[in-house]
């Protein structure tokens, strides 16, 4: 069977948060994945292992009440650049946009770098 390309990658772990289906994501992550997440402001979670990042992306991916909306996904070699919008509410302003940068190395996600645009505090 042939090792899945970085653009095979991207797309079937865009279509698990677009299909709210965490079961896509089971075979794309490495045993030595580290990721970081956008949350808690201004720098972030390490989540380190396959297991660990599986648990944080599928809780994210099976959460009906957000929607995922990938803009645009640049792909060079083993990198990838996910620009995306996250919905979490129906109101005009429950969103945010930001990027990840991810890694693939033999048909797996081996890093993935997650970064938002926040607004400002206020005040």
């Amino acid at each position: 069977m042939p090792v899945p390309t970085t653009a095979d990658v991207m797309d079937r772990f865009n279509r698990a948060f677009v299909e709210h289906d965490r079961d896509l994501l089971t075979d794309l992550i490495a045993d030595d994945c580290e990721m970081e997440t956008i949350q808690p402001a201004p720098t972030g979670k390490r989540v380190v292992g396959r297991q660990a990042c599986l648990d944080w992306w599928g809780a994210l991916a099976a959460d009906r009440s957000a929607r995922f909306e990938p803009q645009e996904v640049l792909i060079a070699g083993e990198r990838a650049v996910i620009r995306w919008h996250y919905r979490y509410g129906s109101g005009p302003s429950d969103w945010v946009s930001g990027v990840n940068v991810m890694r693939v190395r033999d048909g797996r996600i081996t890093e993935a770098l997650g970064f938002s645009k926040t607004a400002p505090a206020a005040g």
